[in-house]
């Protein structure tokens, strides 16, 4: 007959296994909302009142607010190059979208670096450790670094491709694949898709929901323009057609929520909003904030941006620490309970810091861009000289203080 000790021992390796596999089961849901093409100010919780957002708003008011919260990149392909591996940009070779050499080439004074325009799959990418840790991962929307998101670690894919935008919201899409639903205009689509596929998934499941919207063509929700067209606006916004889009926008949002509280999921899911580099300036201004899309001042990497987590985040709160989508992928793999080296990362783990264990982070935020983006108008713009968005150069925050360094005359 064995003795007590070893029945002792027994019991142990039991209640650790039961424990571990009951942990297991409390890993969070992970909804990542990456909007494209929004603006810092572009949400009523930012500021705008222009722009409605009361979904989002609601929603941001059950987490934390971060009102230094940045892009790592200023324009769409890198940006999401930056969120889905948590490296800068010279990891992984993305600078820009196409070909590094924008603009006249006699206005060009320096040889660009060549731009990789394709995600390399030898990259550790935030669904790939998601899946392999045994979380159910979907892509819905913009996907925009390789031509299937399948490759990297997405069990599903709603409508991702190469491309960067739709060449139309309304069908047929053409350059975006997509299945046809109940709904007609695109950002509807993905997000009827997307709540189709959680309700018939196990958990926990990683949904990266991105839509192309708010991203060009500018093609407005007909029955919302009337009440925009009347509304008067500040800071520079008052575009009506663009509004009825980030509206639409919001209540999708609001049908996600609400069909995670249906399901019972919402308390037991960590959400991330954020957007992928600044407004689009001439559609959109950030006043006070400079420039957009494309620029490094902060009305081109400046975003809205925070993180809800029921019993884990304490609702309405707010922080003043600068973060970037780099931050992303750290803060959900410690979440998720996924172990990987810091080395792993140019990007923080946030949790001490969303858990209220810590006050601040203490670090300096760069950006490297050593190539050329040519300006969409040259008679209106608020870059550092007509022609182009950003020469290039590079950019260093620190504190209070923020460093621009162009390499062409060595100028700040």
């Amino acid at each position: 007959m064995p003795k007590l000790s070893t029945y002792i021992l027994l019991s142990f390796f039991l209640l650790a296994s039961c424990g571990e596999e009951a942990n297991d089961t409390q890993r969070p849901n992970i909804l990542l909302i990456n909007i494209d093409d929004m603006g810092y100010k572009d949400v009523g919780f930012m500021g705008s009142d222009y722009y409605e957002t009361p979904n989002i708003d609601a929603l941001a008011g059950q987490g934390m607010v971060f009102t230094n919260g940045y892009a790592a990149a200023a324009n769409c392909a890198p940006s999401r190059a930056c969120l889905m591996t948590g490296k800068w940009t010279p990891r992984h070779g993305i600078y820009t979208v196409g070909n590094s050499d924008r603009g006249e080439s006699k206005d060009r004074k320096l040889v660009p670096v060549k731009n990789t325009k394709v995600l390399r799959d030898s990259f550790i990418s935030l669904p790939s450790a998601l899946q392999q840790h045994g979380y159910t991962t979907c892509h819905a929307g913009k996907w925009h670094l390789s031509k299937d998101p399948l490759e990297y670690g997405f069990d599903k894919n709603i409508g991702g491709g190469f491309n960067g935008m739709p060449l139309s919201y309304y069908p047929p899409y053409r350059n975006v694949n997509i299945e046809a639903g109940q709904s007609s205009h695109l950002t509807d689509l993905v997000m009827e898709k997307a709540i189709e596929h959680i309700e018939n998934i196990p958990e926990p499941f990683f949904l990266y929901y991105s839509p192309y919207a708010v991203h060009t063509p500018i093609q407005p929700i007909d029955s919302l323009l009337p009440k925009y067209r009347d509304k008067a606006g500040s800071n520079g916004q008052q575009n009506a057609e663009y509004a009825t889009m980030i509206e639409n926008m919001d209540r999708n949002i609001g049908l996600l929520v609400a069909q995670l509280r249906a399901n019972n999921q919402f308390d037991n899911t960590l959400i991330v909003f954020t957007s992928d580099n600044g407004g689009l300036y001439g559609i959109t201004q950030q006043k006070p904030l400079r420039a957009g899309k494309g620029s490094y001042y902060e009305g081109g990497i400046r975003e809205p941006f925070f993180f809800v987590w029921k019993n884990n985040i304490a609702p309405a709160t707010s922080s003043d620490t600068p973060i970037t989508n780099l931050d992303i992928f750290p803060t959900i793999a410690k979440a998720a309970r996924i172990d990987l080296p810091d080395r792993t990362f140019d990007g923080v783990n946030l949790l001490p810091l969303l858990q209220g264990k810590i006050g601040n982070i203490h670090r300096s935020l760069f950006w490297h861009f050593p190539i050329y983006l040519q300006a969409y108008d040259e008679h209106n713009n608020e870059n550092r000289d007509s022609l182009f968005r950003t020469r290039p150069g590079s950019v260093i925050r620190q504190g209070e203080w923020k460093l621009h360094y162009y390499f062409e005359d060595e100028d700040i």
